[in-house]
């Protein structure tokens, strides 16, 4: 039983409980069990209470109805506040501060029964500085960022689901080298209060879980949405664009090769054709680089004109390039955006979802950067929702995923598609 819960997901986690086939408390021992025993190789938590995540699943064991998440196990990036624990936001600024209260997100888990065990590593303001969590399939690899802690918690089975947030690439990049599913909602999906901000028409909280069917379970708990998703029946594929993306040299042989023959597999199960995007689609990197900067030098103001010398490099760079960005640049950045999410809707008139590259490759070696965000940035930028797929390996032996990327605000029928993908490409 204690193998058996490690590696199972939310929803069936949920089901466990509610079947009686585990308490509570006996689903927090698991969990417990296991960061003892990896937590100080993966160092995925910023803090962990172990007495408090027990004494919670005993809580909730007493009620006779905990609610939809009934004790599973969740995690929370350093980035969202929770009440008893310190949010120091991955900066040195900000260490030892404790918020007064949940984030929404948070919040909103408490009160649907959800066990929440504690706060995981973020790189700095979800930037580029890494932490100090490692890949949990090879410790001398970067998970990625920013969102760490979160996806390598989940990835080496400590927690069953972690929430992460997304401003670049910091949901897809870690789900694709942790090797776990990662979905970034469609931007405004969910409520941001408690959580810092560094680009607010960007930022966007993200999940980290074991299966699909757990996204619309904590979706019906973070905005209400249906918890079940309605599948695609046989002969009713949906209808998928292959899309290298203007960066496709940027990815290596192996996530070219694993492309390609995704694409080619589903051509012969369901509609599929390669689709080049519009010519202004290969500035769209350098868009998203220039909106980011500018708010962030708004956003995290008060960190750069009163303790630049507590930030990385990396961050003060941020800080200055915002600055020089006049407010007639931003605006026409945000114009080119605004047109280019009018033509990718016009492509989602022909197709149901688009499959790209979630990552270059696999995670690379080394702990001093969290890697290239490249093919994330753009479908940020667009604010449509995206889910990445652990699909196989690449040469060292390390995780590698695809990306597949929805219409705005049609999250479920994003996951439906994902759903079928998944079980045609046979990545269970």
């Amino acid at each position: 039983m204690t193998g058996e819960l490690n590696q199972l997901g939310l929803n069936r986690i949920v089901r466990h409980i509610r079947d009686g086939r585990a308490s509570c408390a006996e689903v927090a021992e698991v969990f417990v069990s296991r960061i003892r025993a990896r937590e100080s190789t993966v160092g995925a938590f910023e803090s962990f209470d172990e007495e408090e995540v027990l004494e919670s699943a005993r809580r909730l064991d007493g009620m006779p109805d905990a609610g939809p998440l009934r004790g599973a196990p969740i995690g929370v990036k350093d980035v969202i506040d929770m009440r008893g624990h310190t949010a120091a936001w991955g900066s040195p600024i900000y260490r030892g501060r404790m918020p007064h209260g949940d984030a929404s997100c948070v919040a909103l888990c408490r009160a649907a029964g959800g066990n929440l065990f504690g706060k995981t590593v973020t790189t700095e303001f979800a930037y580029f500085s890494p932490g100090r969590t490692v890949n949990p399939h090879n410790p001398e690899h970067t998970p990625g960022g920013s969102s760490m802690g979160s996806a390598a918690a989940v990835a080496d089975g400590m927690l069953p689901f972690a929430f992460g947030t997304q401003t670049a690439a910091s949901v897809t990049r870690p789900a694709a080298y942790c090797g776990v599913i990662g979905y970034k909602a469609s931007w405004g999906s969910f409520d941001l209060q408690g959580i810092c901000g560094l680009a607010p028409s960007l930022d966007t909280l993200g999940f980290f879980c074991r299966e699909i069917e757990d996204i619309p379970l904590m979706r019906s708990v973070l905005c209400g949405d249906r918890a079940d998703l309605e599948p695609r029946g046989d002969g009713d594929g949906p209808r998928v664009a292959f899309v290298k993306t203007p960066h496709w040299e940027q990815a290596d042989d192996a996530t070219r090769n694993l492309l390609t023959k995704a694409a080619d597999s589903l051509a012969d199960l369901t509609p599929t054709e390669e689709v080049e995007l519009p010519p202004g689609f290969g500035d769209l990197a350098d868009c998203h680089n220039g909106i980011m900067a500018f708010e962030a030098a708004r956003a995290r103001a008060y960190e750069y004109l009163a303790h630049a010398d507590l930030l990385s490099p990396q961050f003060r760079e941020l800080m200055e390039t915002g600055r020089a960005v006049t407010h007639h640049a931003y605006r026409g950045l945000k114009g080119q955006a605004a047109e280019a999410m009018n033509q990718l809707a016009t492509l989602f008139d022909r197709h149901d979802v688009l499959l790209a590259p979630s990552a270059t490759g696999e995670a690379p070696l080394g702990l001093g950067s969290t890697g290239n965000p490249i093919f994330s940035r753009m479908w940020t930028l667009l604010k449509v929702p995206s889910v990445t797929l652990p699909a196989g390996r690449g040469p060292a032996g390390l995780p590698l995923g695809i990306q597949l990327i929805g219409r705005l605000d049609e999250d479920n029928a994003l996951l439906r598609d994902a759903q079928w993908i998944q079980a045609a490409l046979n990545l269970n």
